[in-house]
């Protein structure tokens, strides 16, 4: 009997409304894509490559990520482990 309001108070919150949340931000994405294609339509066809790091250290960078999240991922497995 003691644990009722607790209960009651969780199917309460359950039935509370998180859709004005998601709405208020519904297509935000779709309309900025939009507006900047109407920017510059000819985007798709630039050719030149993405300004600010040569192919050499891009490559590092992402070996050094990958070499990192496969060493995260075998520390947590065998930390835990007993």
């Amino acid at each position: 009997m003691r644990y009722l309001p607790i209960l009651l108070a969780g199917l309460l919150s359950a039935c509370a409304s998180t859709t004005p949340n998601w709405d208020a931000r519904f297509g935000i994405d779709t309309r900025m894509v939009l507006t900047q294609q109407i920017m510059n339509p000819g985007a798709a066809r630039n050719t030149d490559p993405v300004s600010g790091m040569d192919g050499r250290s891009a490559r590092t960078a992402y070996e050094r990520y990958q070499k990192a999240s496969v060493e995260q991922q075998q520390a947590a497995t065998t930390s835990g482990a007993k």
